[in-house]
């Protein structure tokens, strides 16, 4: 069947993660990724580590279904290669270092110049302007920078997230934009120039805690793994030592959780507890409340009580949990997905789409197309020796 962004042909000059996880949620619609990459060594992600069948795990995650293009983009003729395959693309996608594309010439104006219906989307840490432009940018950093920090982790020890999230914020929005850049396009004919920051991609999704301390506001308090401003919401041990995530929304939920789950009914009506205000000021002598009765059983039995109540539940799974775990192996979530040391493992993107299927390809070789886009951009045996020859692929 037929994909979305099938035909749509994306450049680009990516490493890490922001860039390459919004690219290959295009590649994962149908779009051709080339992905151009240093000679020899390519991407420094994939040198992170070599804990999936001895390739980069984050690697793996963000680059399958690209075509990779080795180009040295310090010589003229590798840039001109470069120039060449914008002139008949549809979006760029770089993540360099703040400025590397304007000193190369691949600035917006020129680039529009060279194809006025090229996308091209810009992620930095900061943006292209303000007086953080040319500020170094690591995912920890904008954590740091954007507050969440300030709301993450325990009252006595900030906590940075175990995935790269502020990365994740900017390739989700940067894949967001690039889709409604190539919708504005079909509108107008013309291309556009997307420019994406890490920094403001956290921020919005900060919106809650920002509203919260709004105007010197006390903002909520870090509380490990519970809800900082909503109680019961959070992790509690049961009797055997296992521990159940449950979550409280509103009061009817709360009456049932008391006459259903604690046994308690009449705790319900307890002045500490009767509104969430109430049940989170007092939340340490409600929390010993909870465990001495989940302490009279074991987690199942626990999730047993939940599940008869209504009241929402998880269990505490660890990450490699999720391979296995029942829902997504029942919803055929799990793919194969090629790579240069043999078949892995591979979730499908979110959402099933009844239209079409997701692209799911191999992850490719340093340089594994080189020679086929250099062929297909019209250079010889010659003309491609003399690229090797320089070392400028």
């Amino acid at each position: 069947m037929a994909r979305p962004l099938d035909g749509i042909t994306v450049v680009s000059l990516e490493h890490a993660i922001a860039a390459p996880f919004c690219t290959r949620q295009l590649a994962d619609l149908g779009a051709r990724v080339i992905k151009v990459e240093r000679p020899g060594s390519g991407d420094f992600a994939r040198a992170y580590d070599t804990r999936t069948k001895g390739l980069a795990s984050h690697f793996v995650w963000v680059n399958r279904s690209k075509e990779s293009l080795t180009l040295d983009l310090k010589n003229p003729d590798a840039l001109q290669v470069l120039r060449d395959l914008l002139a008949r693309a549809d979006v760029l996608v770089q993540n360099l270092a703040p400025g590397a594309a304007e000193r190369m010439g691949l600035g917006y104006e020129r680039l529009r110049a060279l194809n006025p219906r090229l996308i091209a989307c810009d992620i930095s840490g900061y943006g292209n302007d303000g007086p953080y432009r040319d500020k170094k940018a690591y995912d920890l950093l904008i954590q740091s920078e954007a507050g969440f920090l300030s709301v993450t982790g325990t009252p006595d020890e900030p906590s940075k997230a175990g995935i790269s999230i502020a990365d994740i914020a900017a390739g989700m929005y940067a894949y967001s934009s690039v889709l409604a850049a190539l919708l504005q396009r079909q509108k107008t004919g013309e291309g556009s120039h997307v420019d994406i920051s890490m920094l403001e991609a956290l921020g919005e999704w900060m919106g809650f805690p920002m509203y919260y301390a709004y105007e010197g506001a006390e903002p909520p308090p870090r509380s490990g793994a519970a809800h900082a401003t909503i109680y019961p919401y959070g992790p509690f041990e049961a009797g055997d030592g296992k521990t159940v995530m449950l979550g409280l929304q509103n009061e009817r939920e709360w009456k049932v959780f008391c006459d259903k789950v604690l046994l308690q009914p009449s705790l319900a009506g307890d002045p500490r507890f009767d509104s969430n205000s109430r049940r989170n000021a007092n939340r340490q002598a409600l929390k010993a409340i909870i465990l001495e009765s989940f302490g009279r059983l074991d987690a199942e039995q626990v999730i047993a009580r939940l599940e008869e109540a209504q009241i929402a539940n998880a269990h505490v799974n660890a990450v490699g949990d999720l391979w296995s775990h029942p829902q997504l192996q029942s919803r055929g979530r799990l793919a194969q997905v090629g790579s240069p040391n043999g078949a892995l493992s591979a979730l499908l993107p979110p959402g099933v789409h009844s239209g079409f299927d997701y692209r799911m390809d191999a992850i490719p070789a340093v340089g594994e197309h080189t020679e086929a886009i250099l062929r297909e951009l019209g250079r010889d045996d010659a003309a491609i020796a003399r690229l090797r020859a320089a070392a400028a692929i």
